[in-house]
């Protein structure tokens, strides 16, 4: 049942169902650990396709998953990005691209409209734009655009594991080293600086 119960879902990746992805949530839901009701990108007639695979009761979306609305697409203000690279990190779907110290931009046609890469920018450099006008849920996302998600997700994956293994380590670890750490956070602040600066000027 988790194969059909993850193939209804978005495959945004958002983690707003408060599962880390999409499979995540499709196995609690065939568990029996978590009701159909917590994915907003799906909308409502999400929950009616999660309710007709899942046998359970269809009820609204709860509201402390977030509310049901037009799909977003993220992006980068190109004036203010400082090159962090901590949204292409972020992104589920590698729907960023850029280099350390340089420009990043998104790939629209790969977005997913998640929203992991707003609070881990430290310039506050991406934006939200409604691409769906009033239409929302499923209405705002096709099966194929779902398809293509979840095939990109899974590369992510892939690259991650295979990225821990080139440098020898467990594909579970994904916390830098204390050293690392701090020159990133001294690189961040010395950009941040530079961009405080500009705006002033």
């Amino acid at each position: 049942m988790a194969k059909l119960l993850l193939a209804a879902l978005p495959q945004t990746q958002c983690a707003r169902c408060g599962y880390p992805d999409c499979a995540s949530y499709a196995n609690a839901i065939a568990s029996d650990e978590v009701d159909i009701n917590q994915c907003p990108p799906g909308g409502a007639q999400g929950v009616a396709r999660l309710g007709a695979i899942s046998g359970k009761a269809i009820k609204t979306l709860n509201p402390a998953n977030g509310n049901e609305g037009p799909r977003m697409m993220a992006f980068i203000d190109e004036d203010w990005c400082i090159g962090c690279t901590l949204c292409i990190k972020a992104c589920p779907v590698d729907a960023i691209i850029g280099a350390n110290k340089l420009m990043h931009t998104v790939i629209e046609a790969s977005c997913t409209g998640c929203e992991l890469c707003l609070p881990v920018c430290p310039v506050d450099c991406i934006n939200l734009e409604n691409i769906t006008g009033l239409d929302s849920g499923w209405h705002a996302w096709s099966p194929q655009q779902a398809d293509t998600a979840r095939d990109s997700y899974a590369s992510h994956l892939k690259r991650l594991e295979k990225s821990a293994i080139d440098i020898g380590e467990p594909a579970s670890i994904t916390e830098p080293s204390q050293e690392a750490a701090l020159d990133k956070r001294a690189v961040i602040a010395a950009a941040l600086a530079r961009a405080r600066q500009q705006r002033k000027s």
